[in-house]
């Protein structure tokens, strides 16, 4: 896998991270204390009436379930861009073979190869 690659795809994997970041940020706000989750979802407050405490509920639950799969992607990146510092990008974890380059393409996030997460889901 050459250089040119593994730059690009820290390029896209680096403009993904900002833009889970900026999505995160319109309804959640950055935890700064240890121990608790990165992101906490803003209960909004839309009024005092039945319908719209009604309506801030479903909102909120909405926003929850966002977060938590902005949070899953956003550790994903993270963790592809770590992989690449440590210059091991492109490399299953699992069998230490080469990831080929269009599943990479396709999730730059990927961590194993075909076979092995075939294997794992097990739909060999």
């Amino acid at each position: 896998m050459g250089s040119d690659f593994v730059e690009k795809m820290k390029t896209h994997l680096e403009a993904e991270k900002i833009r889970l970041e900026t999505e995160l940020s319109r309804f959640a706000h950055r935890n700064t204390k240890p121990g608790e989750p990165e992101f906490q979802s803003e209960f909004p407050n839309i009024g005092d009436k039945e319908d719209e405490n009604a309506s801030e509920v479903a909102q909120f639950s909405d926003n929850l379930s966002l977060e938590d799969e902005l949070e899953k992607a956003l550790r994903d990146v993270e963790s592809a861009l770590k992989v690449i510092e440590k210059g091991e990008y492109g490399i299953c974890k699992y069998c230490h073979q080469k990831i080929d380059e269009r599943r990479l393409v396709a999730r730059p996030t990927s961590s194993s190869c075909i076979q092995c997460k075939k294997t794992l889901t097990q739909e060999v």
